[in-house]
């Protein structure tokens, strides 16, 4: 199996963005626009004409490349149209040409070596009253919360509306780079890959908000935050249910980016979402390949 290391001007974007949006296992994640900004200068590994690709964060410190997984990327991995085997994700891996790395596979990416990490996501294909019947009694009873306080949900076409508002209401520790959010909020407003959701109290008041990004068959739940009222009247539960009965009946999964926070996987699950991993790859931490360069110097 021949597979080709691509630097990022050797890379052609639109035989790229034809893999990734034909793949089985096809994510917004791996498209040219979002690497653009989530990993400037990445790269590729390519078999044959673009029939199975991996995109390579690149990301340089004191001199040294190494690959890191990307802000607000939850999954990268192999692509392609074809059923990837675990023999495929092995021989791309042993073709990453950098001696440190931490990465996320995809779901559809076997590797028995790899470290699972949870993911949550819920099918669609049924119809909403099925979906709405497995819901959890707590989920059911934070619903009849929120609509007794006769909060209404409506779709935000404005990312600046959703911008100022997330930034204000989300913690400062669980920020994300700003401009970096900014920049795929927009860009993927103008792209028409972006859904926002936002929960209205009866006097007009914006108490959450939610961003979906899109694809055909997948809808990634990427940024949501609500404030102290939102909170109180259990916005996003509404916000989720809205998405839930907008989408159901279609062949497309909702995903919830799962967490490791007990108390929000906890939260997804009320939703009947179902528990899913996709493979962590690591190699020598940046620290150690520092440690392994200054060994070398002092030796000299």
């Amino acid at each position: 199996m021949v597979i080709m290391h691509l630097a990022h001007n050797e890379i052609n974007l639109q035989k790229w963005d034809a893999c990734i949006q034909n793949a089985c296992n096809s994510l917004v994640y791996a498209e040219s626009w979002y690497l653009d900004i989530v990993s400037p200068n990445w790269e590729a590994l390519i078999f044959e004409d673009y029939e199975c690709v991996m995109p390579l964060p690149v990301k340089k410190k004191y001199g040294i490349s190494f690959l890191v997984q990307p802000p607000l990327t939850q999954q990268l991995g192999v692509f392609s149209s074809n059923k990837i085997d675990k023999n495929v994700v092995e021989n791309f891996i042993k073709k990453i040409p950098y001696r440190s790395y931490l990465l996320n596979l995809n779901e559809q990416n076997p590797f028995d070596k790899g470290i699972g990490q949870p993911n949550l996501v819920l099918n669609l294909s049924k119809d909403y009253n099925t979906i709405f019947s497995a819901y959890s009694n707590n989920t059911k009873r934070n619903l009849k919360k929120a609509w007794q306080a006769k909060i209404y949900i409506s779709e935000i076409v404005n990312p600046k509306q959703f911008l100022s508002f997330y930034f204000s209401a989300i913690n400062d520790s669980a920020k994300p780079n700003k401009n970096l959010t900014t920049n795929i909020i927009e860009t993927g407003y103008q792209k028409e890959k972006l859904r926002f959701y936002g929960a209205f109290t009866s006097e007009n008041k914006l108490i959450a908000v939610l961003c979906l990004l899109r694809s055909e068959k997948r809808l990634v739940n990427l940024l949501s935050a609500s404030n102290t009222e939102g909170r109180k009247f259990s916005a996003m539960y509404l916000i989720l249910d809205e998405v839930i009965r907008n989408f159901a009946g279609l062949d497309c999964l909702l995903d919830f980016e799962g967490s490791k926070i007990e108390g929000i996987a906890y939260f997804y699950q009320g939703f009947g979402a179902e528990a899913t991993t996709y493979p962590q790859i690591k190699k020598n931490s940046i620290i150690q390949v520092m440690n392994i360069i200054k060994r070398r110097f002092s030796c000299r």
